[in-house]
């Protein structure tokens, strides 16, 4: 119908309610007798008042609202629209005694003209509700499912699937342990007893499905449910949190299985839109890294707060295929442009040909090397890329006049034991050192590992379980932080808008979770038995790798923001001077060949970040001194700190010299004749700069978990506690 067409039916419909509402009002008045004096004052108000009503009617757009979809906020808005209405009346009855309409006439009127604008409305929507379910009726059977929690959520559920016939479920009734609930009906099904009773309730109704749909359920609470259910052999299935559900519906094609992100119960989070907005909308951004994990979901979350340009900058171009292409369907309109760019951080006239070309005003910082066991066989690329690809961009974000510039870093930077944790050690103490001196905000946002990231130990176990198993875990009691890449992505964020530069902000990661159970869990959820259908293998704690990761050092005296999911760690930030001087030896030897140059790296790695604890070096006390010559003597490049003994290496009296001799007479790379020192125990003699190392425990045992953001005391095998954490030994 003819969009005029139908506001003129419907016009006609408001005319014929408030014309009937006003006379029945009269009848109503009278006892259905109207006395020959009233009427004609009844005639002589009649197009007066129904003129006053539908004028009222439109001026608050009443009109505009969809008959189809009537709910109670517009029905809220009509009764409003019919007071306003009637106040008007009932003022121009006192200001105008001719039109003599009865008071009673006219309280009666609101009444039956609300009732009756709401009701012609209501009927046309059961109408058409009636008329969509049977088009959609597919005339299969349906499968009778029960409902997991009769909050807000399990109501949105089931008057979806109440009016969606096409799913062919049938909701028989409610499970809930809010013994107020039980035995009573909500949204006409009824709540048939607690939650725990689901396998005898299931088996009582012929129900052969569940569908858990508490949106803001703990993770206990989900694997508590998802157990019983399996046991009775129901199928459980889940719904998205609250937070996804819009406008009081939930779309019912997002009911997916029980993932591991459900057991985990991370909770929502909350993000200061309008500072977001602020400081993203009509902005040019660049997310390095964006083909990844978490550098695809920061460009979906960027988008969301209409930046003028989104540059994604990638170097596997299948990766920036896939993420252009899905952000180019979910946001078509000319308001926001997506410019794709093949690029790698670490080639400096490409990325300084972009930043010349877009010049962005915030950069994300997503690119780097993240395996662990993979980067401890090439050291060499994972300086050249977390470090070398850091400090180019970082630098062309300064020389450009960017804005912001956020770094993601990892865990695994505290107290690092693996190449990739001490280079993105490294890479943080690049961004505190400049940003002392530039005017853009360098800060570093530092989490644990993500859940289905591309290599992480999630894909990998449901590949092992597809496969038949085993599934592999290094160790019983292997530890690790988790959260969901969205809500990593939207606290990064959030971070990067606070920061002031200098920072490192510290995500709130919860509770770290072993591995192992990790395993059981995906097991479960797949329809499986650990042990008995997969069995579960320890393959031994790979190189790099350590039992327990920390978020933050207690050196850096993790601190809480204004909002409760990041921490901020206080730690002095080195000077620029000596960092330079670190950074241009360690990615001389990176680009470097000779004999032995992994063990340099590693030798390098230690002096900038002296609590690696990680492979073994050739400046180990036990090895003989020796490193290549590029460009300056190693003794030279070695950390110096004015006052700190007076030594001109800086590392203070407790150093015992050697001299150098060649490791092997084929290196051919010119070895330094300068004395370097060979360390009993490397560390810093800065003053405030770093932490002190990392002693290891020899005793073999396991340390309890330490909390940093709280700043606990670890405790060693034996109860007692030191000032250091105290890590077991991999070997």
């Amino acid at each position: 119908m003819p969009r005029f067409l139908r506001q003129s039916v419907q016009t006609a419909f408001d005319l014929a309610v408030f014309s009937a509402a006003y006379w029945l009002a009269f009848l109503f008045r009278f006892e259905f007798t109207i006395p020959s004096p009233w009427l004609s004052p009844a005639l002589l108000g009649w197009p007066l008042v129904v003129g006053i009503e539908l004028v009222v009617l439109r001026a608050l757009g009443v009109h505009r609202f969809s008959w189809r979809y009537i709910s109670i906020r517009e029905s809220a808005r009509i009764g409003l629209a019919v007071a306003f209405a009637i106040s008007l009346q009932l003022g121009l009855r006192r200001a105008l005694p001719v039109v003599l309409v009865p008071y009673g006439v006219l309280c009666m009127n609101f009444f039956l003209c609300f009732v009756g604008l709401v009701g012609i409305r209501a009927t046309r929507r059961i109408y058409g509700e009636i008329a969509e379910r049977k088009q959609r009726a597919p005339g299969r059977k349906r499968q009778r499912v029960l409902l997991i929690g009769a909050g807000q959520a399990g109501v949105l559920v089931a008057r979806e699937i109440v009016s969606r016939p096409d799913l062919a479920l049938h909701p028989i009734g409610f499970l809930d342990d809010d013994h107020l609930k039980i035995g009573s009906r909500i949204s006409g099904l009824p709540v048939l007893g607690r939650i725990d009773e689901v396998a005898e309730i299931a088996a009582r109704k012929r129900v052969s499905r569940v569908l858990i749909t508490i949106a803001n359920a703990t993770g206990p609470q989900i694997r508590a449910v998802t157990m019983r259910c399996r046991d009775a052999g129901l199928e459980t299935k889940i719904i998205p949190g609250i937070y996804e559900i819009v406008g009081d519906r939930v779309n019912l094609s997002r009911i997916r299985e029980v993932a591991i992100e459900d057991l985990l119960g991370r909770e929502p989070v909350q993000l200061d839109e309008v500072t977001l907005n602020a400081s993203i909308r009509g902005a040019v951004v660049m997310v390095t890294g964006a083909g990844g994990s978490i550098g695809s979901e920061l460009s979906r979350q960027v988008c969301r707060y209409s930046p003028a340009r989104l540059v994604l900058v990638e170097r596997f171009e299948n990766a920036l295929f896939e993420i252009h292409r899905e952000l180019l369907a979910l946001y078509p309109g000319p308001g926001l442009t997506i410019d794709p760019q093949i690029g790698d951080v670490t080639d400096e006239r490409r990325m300084s040909q972009l930043f010349a070309s877009v010049r962005p005003a915030i950069v994300f910082h997503a690119a780097a090397h993240k395996h662990v066991p993979m980067m401890e066989h090439n050291p060499g690329e994972a300086v050249k890329n977390n470090v070398g690809g850091t400090r180019l961009v970082a630098d062309l974000a300064d020389r450009f006049g960017a804005e912001r510039f956020v770094q993601i870093s990892t865990d695994k930077a505290v107290n690092p034991t693996s190449v990739m944790g001490a280079t993105k050690r490294v890479a943080e103490i690049y961004m505190q050192a400049l940003a002392q001196r530039s005017k853009t905000r360098f800060v570093t946002v530092r989490f644990g590992n993500v859940l289905g990231s591309n290599g992480s130990v999630i894909p990998i176990f449901k590949q092992q379980i597809a496969a038949g198993g085993p599934v592999t875990v290094t160790h019983p009691e292997m530890r690790r932080y988790f959260m969901t890449i969205p809500e990593a992505s939207q606290l990064v964020l959030q971070a990067g808008a606070m920061g002031n530069g200098g920072e490192i902000f510290i995500l709130d990661m919860g509770e770290p979770v072993r591995i192992v159970d990790l395993a059981r869990d995906l097991i479960t959820l797949s329809g499986l038995r650990p042990g008995d259908d997969i069995e579960i293998k320890f393959n031994g704690i790979r190189p790099g790798e350590k039992l327990f990761e920390q978020l933050s050092t207690d050196a850096e005296h993790a601190d809480k923001t204004k909002h409760p999911k990041i921490f901020i760690g206080r730690v002095a930030s080195p000077t620029w001077s000596e960092t330079m001087r670190s950074l241009d030896e360690l990615l001389a030897l990176a680009s470097s060949n000779g004999h032995n140059i992994a063990d340099h790296i590693r030798a390098a790695l230690r002096r900038l970040v002296p609590e690696y604890t990680g492979g073994a070096s050739v400046l180990d006390p036990a090895m003989p001194a020796a490193a290549p010559e590029i460009g300056v003597s190693l003794a030279s490049a070695l950390l110096a700190a004015p006052g700190a003994g007076g030594a001109a290496s800086g590392l203070g009296s407790g150093a015992a010299f050697a001299p150098i001799e060649p490791l092997a007479p084929s290196v051919g790379v010119p070895i330094s004749s300068q004395p370097i020192p060979v360390i009993p125990q490397v560390r810093s003699e800065l003053p405030g700069r770093f932490e002190p190392p990392v002693r290891a425990d020899t005793s073999g045992g396991v340390p309890e978990r330490v909390d940093r953001l709280e700043h606990s005391k670890p405790r060693r095998p034996d109860g007692s506690t030191g000032q250091h954490p105290v890590l077991p030994v991999l070997g």
